[in-house]
């Protein structure tokens, strides 16, 4: 059937005439930025072009969709239907694709050690599908996240993979996610995975993209350095439970994109009402702007919802509100440990 695309209206912003572009997918009916040392932190010049001098980015706009899927338990079926989503999202015209956390098999603590795959020894069926379709269609893919197993661990972990079908980075999740509510929901992601150790800054052709899994969203500092380090985006694959979705989905989003005035794409599975777990997902994926704006939103259902990056606003929103040039480094400061 013919994907059907819905575009919602334009949505006005006081600081910025933005326009607001989401597509529905139904499947079933440049130059550079430099870097400067201001008060001890490392940050993006003022008077900055858009990409990194060491990035290859070409386009300044581009659509981007995120592909809300319902995860089976049968994995071929997830990959079916998750490559029937990309395939339809590039023919919308979307260069760059955002897959969710966990999507080629249940979120269950019990099951994924077995559901994990090796990517390293390339036998990933997974991350061969995404690489496949990256190739064919010529897209960037991030691709959400899969359990990886390494060196006899297990790791929550997102590719992130050219329009030459190659991987460029691999990100495992650094914060894993532990939550106890009694009566609600009690779940400890370390009794399945074991959390990174690597903070993931990758330069693609739509631009220099920052990695986060899920609950590395809840840590500001992570985004901080990530636009430290020249990102014009960070993508955040994530599965948010119903308690703290409600509560903090939406807050998070906004919070990292607004601080750091930048692009922040969220991309989750869809909500199964009739998962056996308790681990019920949020859904909701999102696509937010330097000042805040909800540029793309999906509700719980499976959908992909599109929209429009452009990476000018970055710029005119650092220019009307300088927070580079207002912060107190004789305060405090961002320290890039890695880079000491």
């Amino acid at each position: 059937m013919v994907p059907t695309l819905v575009s919602l209206p334009p949505l006005r912003h006081p600081q910025a005439n933005v326009q607001k572009v989401t597509q529905q997918i139904d499947l079933s009916s440049q130059s550079s930025i430099r870097a400067e040392h201001v008060h001890g932190i490392t940050v993006a010049a003022n008077s900055f072009d858009f990409v990194h001098e060491s990035s290859v980015a070409t386009h300044l706009q581009y659509k981007v969709a995120l592909c809300q899927l319902l995860v089976s338990p049968d994995k071929e079926d997830n990959l079916t239907r998750a490559r029937a989503r990309i395939e339809a999202a590039a023919d919308a015209g979307s260069m760059l694709i955002v897959m969710p956390e966990i999507w080629s098999c249940p979120y269950s603590l019990e099951t994924l050690p077995s559901d994990a795959e090796d990517i390293d020894g390339g036998a990933s069926p997974s991350i061969s599908m995404l690489s496949e379709v990256a190739a064919a269609r010529k897209i960037t893919i991030v691709g959400g996240s899969i359990p990886e197993k390494a060196s006899g661990k297990v790791f929550n972990t997102c590719c992130v993979i050219g329009p030459d079908g190659h991987i460029l980075a691999k990100h495992r999740k650094l914060h894993l996610f532990e939550i106890d509510i009694p009566g609600d929901i009690k779940f400890k992601e370390s009794d399945a995975f074991t959390g990174g150790q690597e903070p993931t800054v990758v330069d693609t052709d739509v631009g220099r993209i920052g990695i986060g899994i899920c609950h590395d969203i809840r840590f500001p500092e992570l985004a901080m350095l990530y636009r430290s380090r020249g990102a014009h985006l960070i993508c955040y694959p994530s599965a948010f439970n119903m308690s703290t979705g409600e509560l903090l989905w939406d807050l998070m989003q906004k919070s990292r994109a607004v601080d750091n005035q930048l692009f922040v794409a969220t991309c989750s599975p869809a909500r199964d009402r009739d998962a056996k777990s308790q681990y019920m997902i949020w859904g909701h994926s999102s696509l937010i702007g330097p000042f805040g704006e909800v540029l793309a939103a999906a509700g719980h259902e499976e959908t992909t919802a599109i929209g429009e990056i452009d990476l000018s606003m970055i710029q005119s929103t650092r220019e009307n509100l300088p927070l580079e040039m207002q912060s107190r480094g004789d305060l405090y400061r961002l320290v890039d440990v890695q880079r000491q």
